[in-house]
């Protein structure tokens, strides 16, 4: 399980064999990583629609290696131009699944556009045609598809066309089934004949919009006309020896920062790994990054968020002595969404793309628009309906965001992408990660495969758990319970704590790849 894969040239990773094989092919045929790349998202929008789809949004870190740059993209979508929270006065809140659960214009599919138009060498027909395969002829339906549908098979039953795809027959399908998605192959079809426009201006535009206005949805045409993502500068913090980038506002990248500007005032090499103090610890350092992020995480373009301070050493240090090593701080924290998809690859040529899509919960909204097939997210369902808060929903607005992919230079170069499903598991999962590889020399199998653990509320959950897989020591968890951690057990590999994977490339330019053993995921290298 501890057994990393090692690519001379090339490694892609996924939470599934499938999109990762995808990915394999395309680098196969001469496309490079960027080609790839989209390939695998496309494909994950297929074979893993519970956690993401081409109806939700995606975030990229891109390194280009002639021309020596990292770039961000950020690919979410915003709130309707007509939504605000007026509309939810009745309720007093907004609904968390259907159709007025304040969904928000998909960004992915601008995403594909932008990186095959910036980077890539094939067009879209050619890096869809793995996912449009898999959507018309079918997949054999995976085990972790099949737990999470059966999961959520009530809120999938309250809506017709979201039931006869996901529940055919009334009944959740059998793992190992083939499960087809002809009317999302059909729009895949679309897209990659006609390209982005064809989502954004055309007829998957018009349908969308058409079934939302029938059913009492809010975005209109000009809501997804006049979509459109952004290149941003990453930001970033030093570590160690290393220089580590995350996607800034409105993603919570800036969290897993902070997190490491507090480590670097301790010696890790008193501290052994797994080790109560190791635990307590990371915890403790992110729940102060938490209390900072939401009170300021929104989007920038409508509110000013201090990254010069949150990211400075000086507060970072400030943050550090604030913990005590005996005792959990108490810190309230809101539940967030934790259904989502993290990939990575690497190409021969040394370019590198760290990617994050994600439908919010699991099925987003529940909600398939029409006979496009195309399941639409509920990230808006995160916008308070508190005027004095920064999250405040407002029309044409993008919500706080939980998606963070990574990459860690080191001598100017990529050395390590990496990122995990998760909502507030992501900066948790990615500390863990990052301390393994850097402290302990973990490689990128053994980083993710060991033992984890995750912070804070999910829904329906009236306290802030410390979810810890039963393989801690039991006089670990002891210890975490005396200080005032509200520890829970679960399962030796348990999918609470998200999918996770990384690559490394190694001082021999090796590309080292991991994928969590909590998913149906494979890291392919060639």
């Amino acid at each position: 399980m501890n057994k990393a894969k090692i690519g001379t040239k090339t490694m892609v990773v996924s939470p599934h064999y499938l999109a990762s094989a995808a990915g394999a092919r395309i680098l196969e045929k001469g496309g490079n990583a960027f080609d790839a790349a989209v390939a695998v998202s496309a494909c994950l929008a297929v074979v893993y629609p519970h956690m993401t789809g081409i109806g939700g949004d995606s975030f990229w870190l891109t390194w280009h290696q002639r021309d020596g740059k990292l770039r961000a993209y950020n690919g979410s979508g915003r709130s309707g131009y007509q939504l605000d929270a007026q509309h939810y006065a009745d309720e007093g809140r907004i609904p968390t699944r259907g159709i007025r659960s304040a969904i928000t214009v998909p960004g992915m599919v601008d995403s594909w556009d932008a990186i095959l138009k910036e980077y890539g060498r094939f067009s879209f027909k050619e890096v869809l045609e793995p996912a449009i395969t898999y959507a018309l002829n079918g997949f054999p339906f995976s085990p972790d598809q099949y737990k999470n549908t059966t999961l959520a098979q009530s809120v999938l039953a309250e809506t017709e066309s979201t039931a006869n795809i996901y529940l055919p027959y009334g009944k959740v399908p059998s793992a190992g089934q083939k499960f087809v998605q002809k009317d999302l192959g059909e729009s895949l079809i679309k897209i990659a004949e006609n390209g982005r426009d064809v989502f954004y201006k055309g007829a998957i535009a018009k349908e969308i919009v058409t079934y939302m206005r029938e059913n009492d949805g809010y975005l209109l045409f000009d809501d997804f006309a006049d979509h459109y993502g952004n290149w941003v500068e990453p930001i970033s913090t030093t570590y160690h020896d290393y220089t580590v980038y995350q996607v800034p506002p409105n993603s919570q990248g800036f969290t897993a920062l902070m997190a490491l500007n507090i480590l670097e005032n301790y010696d890790f090499s008193t501290i052994k790994h797994g080790s109560y103090e190791y635990y307590h610890l990371l915890i403790e350092a992110l729940k102060k990054v938490f209390r900072d992020r939401n009170e300021v995480l929104t989007d920038p373009e409508f509110s000013n968020i201090p990254l010069n301070k949150l990211l400075s050493k000086h507060y970072g240090a400030e943050l550090a002595q604030e913990i005590q090593y005996n005792k959990a701080h108490e810190f309230q924290s809101e539940p967030l969404g934790s259904d989502t998809a993290y990939a990575a690859v690497v190409d021969e040529e040394g370019n590198a793309v760290s990617f994050i899509q994600s439908l919010y919960f699991e099925f987003g909204s529940a909600i398939v628009a029409g006979s496009t097939g195309i399941l639409l997210q509920n990230r808006g369902s995160f916008f308070s309906l508190d005027s004095k808060q920064v999250n405040y929903l407002q029309p044409h607005k993008r919500t706080f965001h939980t998606l963070m992919p990574a990459m860690a230079f080191l001598d100017g170069k990529p050395s390590i992408l990496y990122g995990t499903q998760g909502g507030e598991g992501q900066p948790q999962t990615q500390t863990a990660l990052i301390t393994r590889i850097i402290h302990y020399g973990m490689n990128p199998q053994e980083a993710v495969s060991e033992p984890r653990w995750v912070w804070g509320r999910t829904w329906g959950e009236q306290t802030e758990e410390l979810k810890i897989e039963e393989r801690v020591n039991d006089h670990v968890c002891t210890a975490l319970v005396k200080a005032g951690h509200l520890v829970r057990k679960v399962h030796a590999y348990d999918g609470v704590m998200g999918h996770a994977h990384a690559i490394q490339i190694d001082e021999q330019g090796f590309r080292i790849g991991g994928t969590d053993p909590r998913c149906d995921g494979a890291a392919l290298g060639w």
